[in-house]
């Protein structure tokens, strides 16, 4: 009995295969990009290598000492009792005004933003794109060009020397305006909302319970942007406060410095003031370890979707 073969496989069969080129990483680094990285790297984490050792040297050692290296005596227990117990523990009450300025404002800025990027993102209404251009324009101007004009119109609104003449103008964010509009244009489907509407929810329910959650990840990056640019600001509190029981960590550490270098360091203060700055720095190092988990899980989310 004859047998039909079939050529086309007999084709295949006597092609030969092609071998598979396996991704070595060996091949793939770059030398130079590497060492860019390098220094891109050590120019933010030596700062913080020489705050949390000169936080663990008294003043005779701080200037006595290598500044990357421990001093002769571990002095940081001494330097935190100092620090807490200054000018009656006014340390806590600055720690205490900062955690509320950057936490309302931060909340604050995110919810804005969230709801203006939204907005920017799914509807369309008159006048979109050039109050979209306006807040793009706003990113290029830098905060201190508006302290001025800021700090008029406060004070003849009568609110400089409170807390809102910092958290007010904290609840703006161009910025974060910006990223949540380019996040919500592809994190919330479209058909998505239409399905929403096809089923009788309003807008605001469909943004609560769809649009809030799909939008996570971005609302988490506003949220620490706020939180870091109002718990670092020095110059909008510096020129808003009067009064030292007002004053956030910025200012208050500025007042602490000023003092140690007054009369030749006679109040002998600069390590009360380092080991100040190394507890201030420790919430913003907490926050971003808590909340980067939120990312991941954005991400993941992503990637199952996709």
């Amino acid at each position: 009995m004859a047998t039909i073969i079939n050529e086309p496989e007999v084709r295949a069969e006597a092609r030969p295969k092609r071998s598979q080129k396996h991704f070595d990483p060996e091949k793939r680094r770059n030398s130079p990009l590497s060492v860019v990285m390098w220094i891109c790297g050590l120019y933010f984490v030596v700062p913080l290598l020489w705050l949390v050792a000169a936080s663990t040297k008294d003043n005779s050692d701080l200037f006595a000492t290598f500044g990357l290296w421990f001093g002769h005596r571990f002095s940081l227990i001494d330097n935190l009792a100092a620090l807490f117990t200054s000018q009656n523990g006014v340390y806590i009450h600055w720690l205490i005004n900062t955690i509320v300025y950057a936490g309302v404002s931060a909340i604050g800025a995110s919810l804005f933003a969230t709801m203006a990027g939204y907005a920017f993102a799914k509807y369309d209404f008159p006048g979109e794109k050039l109050l979209f251009s306006v807040t793009l324009g706003a990113v290029m101007i830098p905060l201190t060009a508006l302290a001025i004009p800021t700090y008029l119109l406060f004070s003849s609104a009568g609110i400089t020397n409170t807390p809102w003449a910092v958290i007010l103008p904290s609840l703006v964010s161009p910025f974060g305006v910006f990223l949540m509009r380019v996040y919500a244009a592809d994190a919330i489907p479209d058909s998505l909302i239409e399905a929403a509407r096809v089923d009788g929810a309003g807008e605001l329910r469909i943004f609560w319970q769809i649009g809030f959650r799909l939008l996570g990840p971005g609302i988490i990056t506003v949220f620490l942007f706020s939180l870091v640019a109002t718990w670092n600001n020095y110059f909008l509190p510096l020129i808003m406060l009067n009064s030292s029981d007002l004053y956030p960590l910025t200012v208050g550490l500025a007042q602490l410095q000023a003092a140690s270098a007054a009369g030749g360091g006679a109040k002998v203060l600069f390590s009360t003031v380092i080991t100040g700055s190394l507890v201030s720095v420790v919430p913003l190092i907490i926050a971003f370890l808590f909340l980067q988990r939120y990312w991941r899980t954005g991400l993941v989310t992503g990637g199952v979707k996709g």
